[in-house]
């Protein structure tokens, strides 16, 4: 018979562990533990130790409500630990069927991404309180987050954390790289690259990074909920703010078929003119093609790219590469065009 896995074995110890926290009416002492969850009672103490405290802050990653409290008022010198069970049970849950195909596709947007693992253990907590997805409305819909940069992981953690982070910087294609000072605030993927945006403590005034320019690990620095996130901010607003309108943008036109292509008809201008097969045509400002040229791709026989060169070549090599099984396009060096930034940019 095949011996349990190190993984499994954890997930016994920490399932007994949170069973004797949740029916206890008093804190239990490190002691009492010991004795009411096997795998500890199995250990020596200096394993214990360890795999105790290890446990504690596995617990409180997994954001079950943990508490810290002293056994008898009268002697403060014992301390014991129990989950507060109003606290750790979930409210009552119910989606309208368009909310439950939304939940469906969002848990398999980070299929390929860093985040793949808490995607799943949410899904997995809603499934258990009685959720059942909806897969059958949202057929042949698969969102995909790339993060492909280095300095996501590192950046997402400080973000979530707040504390500060330090990173070498390289301003513009060719520009020079310097060392940042930054608070981050949040953590935002637009047109297909991911930001940063944040308070750069060298130049006391809020900026943007694209954190595909982060040259270095990506440093943090100082204790967690250092400073507070304004509670106005919109990254996604200080991204689209931060670009001046239409300075080193390309000019693309696209032909859809009616009812098709939402998210290019809201970023671009439907024209009087019309397209091959009488579609609409759509004229949108692009700082690179990439974004564009992934969208159509993805449109199928909904989308034809009229112009540039550029984007027709980038749709048709991407439209290739799925039939040939390749991974994706070799994409012209042009349709990578660099967006020029206002001060307040930095390299996006």
């Amino acid at each position: 018979m095949a011996r349990p896995s190190s993984a499994a074995l954890k997930t016994e110890r920490l399932l007994n562990l949170v069973i004797a926290l949740l029916y206890t009416r008093q804190p239990m002492s490190k002691s009492r533990l010991r004795t009411a969850v096997p795998q500890y009672a199995e250990s020596s103490d200096e394993a214990f130790d360890r795999m105790f405290e290890r446990d504690k802050d596995e617990l409180r990653d997994l954001g079950i409500p943990l508490r810290t409290e002293v056994i008898d008022p009268l002697f403060d010198d014992e301390t014991g630990y129990r989950i507060d069970r109003r606290e750790y049970a979930l409210p009552e849950i119910s989606f309208e069927p368009d909310e439950l195909a939304v939940v469906g596709v969002a848990s398999r947007a980070w299929s390929q991404a860093s985040l793949a693992g808490p995607a799943a253990q949410a899904l997995r907590k809603l499934e258990a309180s009685g959720l059942a997805r909806d897969s059958e409305s949202v057929a042949g819909v698969e969102p995909l987050l790339h993060t492909k940069e280095p300095a996501f992981d590192a950046t997402r953690d400080a973000v979530l954390a707040r504390r500060e982070v330090t990173f070498d910087y390289r301003r513009g294609a060719a520009g020079k790289v310097t060392e940042r000072h930054v608070q981050p605030w949040a953590l935002t993927s637009w047109h297909g690259r991911w930001y940063l945006t944040g308070h750069d403590l060298d130049r006391e005034a809020p900026r943007v990074f694209r954190l595909d320019r982060v040259e270095s690990t990506v440093r943090a620095s100082g204790r967690s909920g250092a400073y507070q996130v304004p509670a106005d901010h919109d990254p996604r607003a200080m991204i689209t703010s931060s670009t001046r309108d239409g300075e080193g943008a390309t000019t693309a036109r696209v032909a859809l078929r009616p009812g098709t292509g939402h998210q290019i008809r809201r970023r671009g201008q439907l024209l009087e003119e019309r397209g091959p097969h009488n579609w609409d045509v759509i004229e949108l400002r692009a700082g690179s093609l990439w974004p564009v040229i992934e969208e159509v791709s993805g449109l199928g026989p909904d989308a034809i790219a009229l112009t540039p060169p550029e984007l027709v070549t980038g749709v048709r090599q991407s439209l290739e590469a799925v039939l040939t099984g390749r991974r994706g396009p070799n994409l012209p060096k042009k349709a990578q065009t660099p967006v020029r930034t206002s001060p307040k940019m930095e390299g996006a």
